[in-house]
Formats: C-alpha cells, sequence, structure tokens
C-alpha cells in the first residue's frame, strides 16, 4: 500500500486534498472549536503544534506495516478548508484494512460535508483494494453515527475504548 499514491479525491462540492504541512495555519482555524473534542477528549492544537503534528503524519507511519493516509476537505464553493478525513491502512496476509475518521469544523457542520467526504473515502480505499474498513464512534455521538451510516459502515456489538466499532460489511 505505500506504493500507492494517494492524490485528490473529488466528489460534487468537495476535494479531498492529501494533507501537507502548509494546512496547518488554515485547518488550526477550522478545528479551533473545542466542541469539536467533546467526545474524543484533548483541545485544540495552537498553529504551530498542528505544523508539527502534520509534518509527522505527512512523514508516515513508523511500522512499516501501517500506512497513513490523510486528506484535508477543501469545499470548492467557498475556496476554504472545511476538515479532514484519514484512513490508517495496515496489511497482513489476509489483504489491506482500513480504521476511518473524519472531523468538519463548527461552521460547517450540519451541511452534510462529513458525509459526502465519508462516503467518497470508503469508496475510494474500496475501489482501491481495502477491506475490512472500519471506523470507531463514541456511543453519544449521534451526529458521527450518522455520517458512518450514510458511509455504508454498520455498528457491530465490539468495544473499543468506550467507542464502538462500526465496520463495512462484507461485499456477498
Amino acid at each position: 500500500m505505500e506504493a500507492m499514491e494517494i492524490g485528490v479525491v473529488e466528489t460534487d462540492r468537495l476535494s479531498l486534498v492529501p494533507l501537507a504541512v502548509g494546512h496547518a495555519d488554515e485547518m488550526a482555524e477550522v478545528l479551533s472549536d473545542p466542541a469539536l473534542h467533546a467526545f474524543i477528549g484533548g483541545v485544540p492544537f495552537s498553529p504551530q503544534a498542528l505544523r508539527a503534528r502534520y509534518e509527522r503524519l505527512v512523514a508516515g507511519a513508523p511500522h512499516p506495516s501501517e500506512t497513513w493516509w490523510n486528506w484535508v476537505i477543501r469545499l470548492r464553493g467557498e475556496e476554504c478548508l472545511a476538515g479532514t478525513v484519514q484512513a490508517t491502512i495496515t496489511a497482513d496476509e489476509r489483504g489491506c484494512a482500513a480504521e476511518v475518521a473524519w472531523v468538519v469544523g463548527t461552521p460547517w457542520q450540519g451541511r452534510g460535508i462529513a458525509t459526502e467526504a465519508a462516503r467518497a473515502l470508503v469508496t475510494w480505499l474500496s475501489g482501491h483494494g481495502v477491506r475490512g474498513i472500519r471506523a470507531h464512534i463514541h456511543p453519544d455521538h449521534q451526529a458521527s453515527a450518522a455520517v458512518a451510516a450514510a458511509a455504508g459502515l454498520a455498528p457491530t456489538g465490539h468495544w473499543h475504548d468506550g467507542e464502538i466499532r462500526w465496520e463495512l460489511p462484507a461485499a456477498r
């Protein structure tokens, strides 16, 4: 999976653009609302801290069986960034699996952006041979659960660190 270039993923309204360190300043503003951390914990990163985090992400996963793919969500009609989507890919003898996540800044929520981006991410991953697509969602985070369902994921009975695992059902 490491050799594959992630590239830009286009939807009707969005461009999922591969993450770059240069996105940090704008993304620090997009992700500045403390409410975004209600379910995941922590606090918003400063532009400097987010730049350092993006430097680590762009450098790639330290473990050879893992690949980090990260995109910023560009809302083309407004020519601005609105959030991120990400996939942590793991490979083993059964193939590749992905842990996915998304976040959309508070000013852009409620407009279907997270749903559109998550659907595009799941479709792109599936189209590139990734199986076992999953997300972990806090049981009280109804908005994220709705996004996961719209992207084709379904809740399972498995829990991890207080979150429910959602998975893309196996193709029949």
